[in-house]
């Protein structure tokens, strides 16, 4: 029986290996793109990176060719490409023009607050989104049904900055009608205690950015987990289940979700990957100090080397997540596994 076993488990890890293989090498590919596009697309926005640096500093004509030459970009685009290419190889990803620091070390210092911040929304839109995709995909029709998918489809429709302008009108101390409940700038205040004093600061400066995130991304978890709910009502061990006399909540939490749960999976995946690159609009109206405001300090510039920076890395975690996703998939469902 165990020989058996193992000989018809041995094709399934090879045909499992083989499509990680086949992702991983897709994979590869489209980050050898991105960097390609990564180099070339920020070079066709306007602006001079070393006038905009000299702003406010009488340099003479002569001083702004040695800055640019300080810089690198004295050199050919094909040469800056190259080097571009190498350093990126040996994963170093250059020296600020603004900041005058090494840009991996500008991420390390800012993707801790983005990672706070983005991945609390993602934990709380997605169970937002589960909660109420199952419900709503189990009675459809129902008034819950169509409040909660009438509403997040609103949400959903609405521009990321025009809601977080509209937090910001509604709470700001002295303008808006619910002045100062809570803080519209920042991680933190400047008079922030320490100890769990600061943590309850941090998590007053949270409330806003993250109820933007959630409000404009919580629609997708909940269209899709309701879309899978609907396919799993009508299959046949639901109405087995019923005949047996089980309870309709016992069928939908113990059978009907966990099923359901495969697309929903992937969505999230596919999400982590945007946790890392943050919410530039969101991060830049709140100011907050993560991945998505430093990007946006970057393009005012131009800082070319910041902005490829958090770019690539933005890009990379997407294609890396989106892969892990689809090897996932493959695992949890058998309906998709190679023969």
């Amino acid at each position: 029986m165990t020989v058996v076993t193992e000989v018809e488990a041995a094709p399934a890890r090879h045909g499992l290996l083989r499509y990680a293989a086949t992702k991983a090498g897709g994979a590869l590919l489209s980050i050898a793109m991105v960097v390609v596009a990564t180099f070339f697309l920020f070079r066709l926005l306007p602006g001079d990176p070393v006038r905009a640096l000299a702003q406010g500093r009488n340099m003479t004509p002569e001083q702004l060719d040695l800055e640019r030459a300080r810089l690198g970009l004295d050199r050919s685009i094909p040469e800056q490409f190259l080097h571009f290419v190498g350093q990126t190889l040996r994963f170093d990803l250059g020296t600020s023009y603004e900041y005058k620091r090494p840009v991996l070390d500008l991420i390390g210092d800012r993707i801790w607050p983005t990672l706070l911040l983005t991945g609390t929304a993602l934990v709380m839109a997605v169970s937002l989104g589960i909660w109420q995709g199952a419900r709503a995909g189990w009675k459809p029709g129902s008034r819950f049904d169509k409040f909660s998918t009438a509403i997040s489809l609103v949400l959903w429709s609405v521009p990321t900055f025009w809601l977080g302008l509209l937090l910001l009108m509604v709470f700001a101390a002295g303008v808006g009608p619910i002045p100062g409940v809570f803080p519209t700038r920042g991680i933190a205040s400047v008079d922030a205690p320490d100890g769990f004093g600061y943590v309850l600061d941090v998590a007053q400066h949270m409330v806003l950015p993250c109820l933007t995130l959630v409000a404009v991304v919580y629609a997708q978890y909940l269209l899709v987990m309701r879309s899978s709910v609907l396919d799993e009502v009508g299959q046949d061990y639901i109405t087995t289940a019923r005949a047996k006399g089980l309870r309709d909540d016992d069928i939908r939490r113990r059978h009907a979700v966990p099923n359901a749960l495969l697309p929903t999976v992937t969505l999230v995946f596919m999400r982590i990957g945007f946790v890392v690159g943050g919410a530039v609009t969101v991060e830049a109206i709140f100011s907050w100090p993560g991945l998505g405001q430093l990007f946006y300090e970057a393009i005012r510039v131009p800082d070319f080397t910041l902005m490829q920076g958090t770019f690539l890395l933005i890009t990379v975690s997407v294609i890396l997540m989106n892969t892990l996703a689809d090897v996932i998939y493959h695992v949890l469902d058998p309906r998709v596994r190679s023969v």
